[in-house]
């Protein structure tokens, strides 16, 4: 009875370990390109060390997910995403809610993550400026951007509401705290609205991609406008006469979330928590110029001061920029948007 009780202990013990083993194989899903490439060299790949299957695909964004979801047909564990569009899709009901019990965001800057997201990197939505226009004495506040005394010039600015109304209200004096507190109504969106109605006779572009704010400034076309600042590094390593700041900027990020109903919602969850380690998130400015979302990263010896003092998210730059607020995208986000291409169409 002893041996036979034994052996069903070790038939019992070995089942477990093959189920645990199952259930660290995760499908993830990406945008493909150089960020896809930066991601699984950083994160994905050496997850695989520790112990998971992943198998990479690209996919479409969120509509994708609402596919999957509402059709019952789910096939990922994981998706990146912007986190405006993970903020909505939660609201939605497209997500898993994260369990913060298994990962550990406690040395995650604040605002870069949420119920339905966790941030894999940052960056920031910044006002640039072409150099051989200004010089290196180029705009250094959202006012300065409106100030088209001072800053004579052809300005760009983006089509989209997100990341459009927090720089108008900084421009008519609202205090970066107080930004999201006024746009949370319908009046305190038309006051930005109407601050870029003052801009737009000088707004020759409104771009639509991160690849048009970029080669808007490789050809001159503009003198400064909105946009991401790996864009702008690039556009400059293109011989691209440009430089921004991060004074005022939003401090932006993309995330991980899980499809709801995911086939292997308990191994993303601890592949979450895997990959939002420091040890992970300190290699991603190797492959591309974004930060991590977890200031411990920059303590681990692998960032140094110079490359820290270019990213979005090293203590320095963060502390100079207005994190996002992914709260007031769910619950304000539709309503700005079709008051904002009211304005764009007038």
């Amino acid at each position: 009875m002893k041996h036979c009780t034994a052996t069903i202990a070790i038939a019992a013990a070995l089942a477990a370990g093959a189920a645990h083993a199952e259930n660290r194989e995760v499908t993830v899903a990406s945008w493909g390109g150089s960020f896809q490439e930066a991601q699984s060299k950083a994160l994905f790949e050496p997850a695989e060390k520790a112990g998971f299957t992943v198998k990479q695909e690209t996919y479409g964004g969120m509509s994708d997910v609402r596919l999957q979801v509402s059709t019952g047909q789910v096939s990922l564990d994981i998706v990146a995403s912007g986190s405006g569009s993970a903020a909505r899709a939660g609201a939605e009901g497209l997500l898993e809610k994260l369990d913060y019990s298994v990962i550990d965001v406690s040395s995650f800057y604040p605002n870069l993550y949420s119920d339905y997201c966790v941030g894999g990197d940052v960056f920031s939505t910044v006002y640039a400026w072409n150099t051989d226009t200004y010089g290196e004495n180029g705009p250094q506040s959202w006012a300065d951007f409106w100030d088209v005394e001072k800053f004579p010039g052809k300005r760009a600015y983006r089509d989209k509401v997100a990341g459009a109304l927090e720089p108008a209200l900084m421009a008519d004096g609202v205090a970066p705290e107080d930004v999201y507190e006024v746009l949370s109504s319908e009046e305190g969106i038309e006051r930005a609205l109407n601050k870029i109605r003052e801009l737009k006779p000088h707004i020759d572009v409104f771009w639509s991609s991160g690849a048009q704010q970029a080669q808007l400034m490789k050809d001159g076309e503009v003198d400064m406008t909105t946009g991401w600042n790996g864009r702008f590094d690039n556009a400059a390593k293109d011989g691209a006469k440009v430089d921004y700041s991060f004074n005022q900027a939003l401090l932006d990020y993309d995330c991980f979330a899980i499809p709801k109903g995911a086939p292997n919602k308990d191994a993303a969850m601890a592949f979450l928590a895997e990959i939002s380690k420091p040890e992970y998130q300190d290699d991603l400015p190797k492959y591309i110029t974004y930060g991590p979302t977890n200031k411990a990263a920059y303590d681990t010896g692998e960032i140094s001061a110079e490359v820290a003092s270019g990213l979005p998210s090293s203590p320095e730059n963060a502390a100079m920029q207005l994190p996002i607020n992914l709260e007031w995208y769910a619950e304000w986000e539709q309503v700005a948007a079709e008051m904002y291409q009211e304005m764009l169409t007038e």
